[in-house]
């Protein structure tokens, strides 16, 4: 009977679909559980293949392709550790997210999800069949049971594993990001250890796939509930790890306790993180952007030279008659702080061109929005001209308050193939951009200090579309408006909720006609970080077509 057990945890970074590279990262850190001495190295959930996979997993080429690189990679590490790591399994015409534990030259063991997540982000119902709940299974003469991510959620699986004989448990996970999560995880983990007055491995991935960001934040917890072990968030990390069995069971070692960053650090982080494996793992070493001389095209700038380096970051001015000076001399400084390249192309000759080409049209007609939307668009057809000819990706700047009103230009202003600010509101970009200029990490690859004007953040937003204009001259100021979003939206609220915590009933009921009839643009718009549960997209999928609007609050 063994009276220590050695586990190496990997927490890494898989590229989605890349079976082959997966498998070779897996197998370093095999490499370097052997050199360690460990009995076991563990990678989380669906590591092989990469997650949230979505419709990617039910392609049966794919779950055949997978199998055979399962197997050719227990054949590999068959001279030393054993190596869990999860990925898909097709089998007699089911589909299971499943967790490999390969010992010996070949797979040893499997396990599969039983509980699957169909909330938020997540649509495994339709994706996979429900696995059994099953036993522990046995490395090196200890009992393991692996409850998978959102099988660690219920009490059942681990308590059918505790019963079957589970010495400790081994959680591997592709848990995303969102503001908060790390608190909810640590619960739930508790309450497992306080139930089953076992050990608990908690193993996250990192990494940014799509819009979701896996923030990592391994940990260990003893049987007691006390912290064994804190990995980092967000960052690759490898732990050598000793179990040790007892007269009151097995124990963790005491080990790293990473500092854990605020929420504020957090969202940045998420922000930087998301761009920089979107941009990586879809082969974008640089991008560009409008530069406006306003708080939202600063922050993403910002974000996109903490994530790739200045040096592949393009910022463009595009000023018309309405841009003011102090905006134009806002754009430049912040792109000399940040060292990025920065381009000045004027509109004026590109829109008399067009108002020329629709004056027949038009004749006998005011000017309106039309005219407004035309700048913007010509905005847009420069920059994604500048995209295609320097194969630099686009950045789209819009900030969640505008994404919901629609307060931005489909075809304009929102075109681009990636918004790191999607799911912040315009209040919280304020806070951010100080942040930012009162802290520097060393992860972020842009320089330190204050690298925001102080003059971008302190001016009135404007669209500068027209003479004088101000945001508040189409929307309600952003406190109000932010507020009232964060009900309907993130909270579900309804109007009579909104009118009870003090906001006007017209207001709030002009917000949330905003928000159903600008559906159809948040349809077409890029995708963005996800730093909420209520993000827009896979988290909020509303009808575009929508006559519904809540009467209550009358």
């Amino acid at each position: 009977m063994a009276d220590i057990f050695r586990l190496t945890m990997a927490q890494l970074n898989p590229a989605m679909g890349d079976l082959d590279g997966n498998a070779a990262k897996a197998k370093e850190a095999w490499a370097a559980a052997k050199e360690a001495g460990s009995d076991l190295v563990a990678l989380p959930e669906m590591f092989l293949l990469g997650y949230n996979a979505q419709d990617l997993v039910m392609k049966p080429a794919l779950q055949s392709r997978a199998y055979q690189v399962m197997e050719a990679l227990a054949a590999d590490c068959a001279d030393g550790p054993a190596l869990a790591i999860g990925g898909p399994l097709g089998e007699n015409g089911q589909l299971f997210n499943a967790y490999y534990i390969l010992a010996g030259g070949k797979i040893a063991h499997i396990r599969r999800k039983h509980h699957l997540p169909n909330y938020t982000v997540f649509d495994e119902e339709r994706l996979f069949d429900h696995g059994p709940l099953a036993g522990p299974y046995d490395v090196a003469g200890v009992r393991i049971g692996s409850p998978i991510c959102e099988d660690a959620w219920f009490e059942d699986v681990a308590e059918t594993l505790e019963e079957t004989g589970a010495e400790f448990l081994l959680v591997p996970n592709g848990s995303p990001y969102y503001r908060g999560k790390f608190e909810r995880r640590m619960n739930h983990m508790v309450a497992r250890v306080v139930e089953t007055g076992l050990p608990l491995i908690y193993l996250n991935m990192v990494g940014g796939q799509d819009d979701q960001v896996f923030d990592g934040g391994s940990f260990i917890l003893n049987p007691s509930g006390s912290l064994a072990l804190q990995l980092p968030l967000f960052d690759e990390a490898l732990a050598h790890v000793t179990l040790r069995r007892t007269d009151d069971g097995w124990r963790a070692d005491e080990g790293e306790k990473a500092t854990l960053p605020d929420e504020m650090e957090q969202d940045y982080r998420c922000m930087v993180q998301s761009l920089r494996d979107y941009c990586g793992k879809s082969g974008f070493g640089k991008v560009l952007l409008g530069l406006s001389g306003g708080i939202d095209s600063a922050i993403v700038a910002t974000i996109a030279a903490d994530a790739l380096g200045a040096e592949n970051v393009r910022c463009v001015m595009l000023p018309s008659e309405y841009t003011s000076q102090g905006s134009l001399d806002d754009a430049e400084a912040l792109a000399k702080n940040l060292g990025c390249h920065y381009d000045y192309v004027p509109i004026a000759e590109s829109r008399a061109a067009v108002t020329n080409t629709l004056a027949p049209l038009f004749q006998g007609r005011d000017e309106d929005l039309t005219e407004e939307n035309i700048q913007s668009r010509l905005r847009g057809l420069l920059l994604m001209a500048l995209s295609n000819k320097f194969g630099e990706m686009l950045l789209t700047t819009g900030n969640k308050s505008e994404v919901a009103v629609g307060y931005a230009t489909i075809y304009g202003d929102m075109n681009g193939g990636y918004n790191p600010i999607k799911d912040m509101y315009k209040t919280r970009v304020f806070d951010v951009c100080r942040w930012r200029n009162a802290n520097h990490r060393d992860w972020m690859q842009g320089p330190a200090g204050t690298v925001i004007p102080v003059s971008i953040i302190d001016k009135p937003p404007s669209a500068e579309l027209r003479p004088d204009q101000k945001d508040e001259d189409s929307l309600p100021p952003y406190d109000i408006l932010d507020g009232i979003l964060t009900m309907l939206v993130d909270e579900e609220a309804s109007v009579a909720d909104c009118v009870a915590a003090g906001y006007e009933r017209e207001t709030v009921k002009r917000v949330e006609h905003l928000l159903f009839i600008s559906e159809y643009k948040r349809f077409q718009s890029a995708p963005g970080t996800r730093l909420s549960r209520k993000a827009f997209w896979l988290d909020r999928r509303y009808p575009i077509v929508n006559r519904w609007r809540d009467p209550s609050g009358a």
